[in-house]
């Protein structure tokens, strides 16, 4: 049912109800009033013929206004030609007039007036004119209530049409937007939740077209991070294939071809393990972890790695605590985050791996605007941002490296470092019983 024709049907629910309910009022002081109104009159045409009772003309005047004529004799009978008249005098007991005062009552549906005239009295008695008035009453009452369904109808099927013409407009952007459009946004106007409703959808529209913004970007950078692997493994297979590269230099192509397949291969597991964090086979090995020897043991990887490329690898060790963890994915994330470090740092700055209560990575490279640290983890954010500026990755590390410590428990948090660049902050929760522990939320 739309909701114009549930606007009409409320207006035209709202009409019956209050034709009802007055019409039920007005018959009650209708009836109560013509009652009343009968009786004045009945009252004032005893007053009025008191004294002419007796003349053949005034009787046949009241006669033919449905007036009966009922006597008393002095001694206290009661008599006329209509006996419905003539009981009801004697129950309104117009015996009473005889002491020289008038009775006014009803019996039924008859008004009884009965005045003293000479040695006794007479009584004038009227039936009341409900029958016709009720009838009437209930015509106008049927003949208000359709006019009143009719104009009930009409204003609400176009109360109805105006109150649901901005929604509709809202509804064709939302179609619009389900078939791929970006670009249309629906007019804020209308009352006031209407207009809510469609600065919702405009909201959607906006944060959609920005959402995929960065998944093109991210895509692109992927993109361009596998080719360039490729690339180099291709280029040399051909040359070895050609035989353009033979005797001593088979060696050292081999071992750029080795080195390009393993980054290759780290991206793609990367890529894969993102993609798995969501799903509900992504299992995690929880357990008591000394973090000290899991540190030394990729500092010792990293500190290689940055001396080949000039920049100062430094281990600060203050604490060695014990976290509740999955070793091998602490080492993915201490890998990813050291990876992310030496790319922007360049040669001659430093980078630290730091231990205390919490496990800390630094580096001496330009760092992050304010702005960007809430949003360092985010999948392709930094790339869009520097990639004309600096040396920058995918994002996946980073992104992977959040999804693996949220999934363990933890939390870690991008901000400035003391040498310069970022520091990245991962925190642990303490070791508990051990148990795998299965994901079953999105990163």
């Amino acid at each position: 049912m739309t909701l114009a024709t549930r606007i009409a049907l409320v207006c035209l629910g709202v009409v019956v109800v209050a034709v009802v309910v007055a019409g039920f009022v007005s018959a009650r002081l209708v009836l109560s009033t013509s009652q009343q109104v009968s009786r004045e009159i009945l009252r004032s045409q005893a007053d009025v013929v008191a004294g002419q009772i007796s003349n053949d003309r005034v009787e046949r005047v009241l006669e033919g206004q449905g007036i009966a004529i009922v006597r008393i004799s002095a001694t206290g009978e009661v008599t006329g030609s209509d006996r419905a008249a003539v009981r009801a005098a004697r129950d309104v007991g117009v015996r009473e007039v005889l002491s020289g005062s008038p009775v006014s009552g009803v019996s039924g549906r008859l008004n009884v007036e009965a005045r003293p005239s000479g040695a006794g009295g007479f009584a004038l008695v009227q039936e009341t004119e409900t029958g016709g008035t009720y009838r009437k009453l209930v015509r106008n009452v049927v003949f208000a209530l359709g006019v009143g369904l009719l104009v009930a109808a009409l204003a609400g099927l176009a109360l109805g049409a105006y109150l649901a013409r901005p929604l509709r407009r809202v509804a064709g952007v939302a179609h619009a937007m389900s078939a791929g459009r970006r670009d249309l946004r629906a007019p804020v106007a209308g009352a006031a939740e209407v207009a809510e409703v469609a600065a919702s959808v405009n909201s959607l529209a906006e944060a959609l077209q920005r959402s995929e913004s960065r998944q093109r970007d991210f895509l692109l950078s992927v993109s361009h991070e596998l080719r360039t692997p490729l690339t180099a493994v291709t280029g040399f297979a051909e040359s070895l294939a050609d035989g353009v590269v033979s005797g001593d230099r088979v060696a050292p192509v081999g071992t750029v071809i080795l080195d390009e397949a393993r980054r290759l291969d780290r991206l793609v597991t990367d890529l894969l393990d993102l993609a798995r964090l969501g799903a509900d086979d992504f299992r995690l090995d929880l357990a008591a972890v000394d973090l000290d020897p899991v540190v030394r043991s990729a500092a010792e990887v990293w500190h290689a790695r940055c001396h080949a490329r000039g920049v100062e690898f430094s281990l600060q060790v203050t604490a060695s605590p014990v976290v509740r963890a999955d070793a091998r994915r602490l080492r993915q994330v201490i890998d990813g985050l050291l990876e992310n470090a030496l790319r922007v740092t360049p040669a001659g700055r430093p980078v630290v791996l730091a231990l205390s209560s919490v496990l800390q990575v630094r580096d001496g490279g330009p760092g992050l605007a304010a702005e960007d640290y809430p949003v360092a983890f985010d999948r392709g954010v930094l790339h869009a941002r520097y990639q004309g500026s600096r040396p920058v990755g995918t994002g996946v590390g980073l992104a992977l490296a959040h999804g693996l410590v949220t999934r363990m428990g933890g939390t870690i948090v991008a901000g400035p470092a003391a040498e310069g660049g970022a520091a990245f902050t991962v925190a642990l929760p303490p070791p508990g019983p051990r148990r795998p522990v299965t994901s079953t939320a999105g990163a």
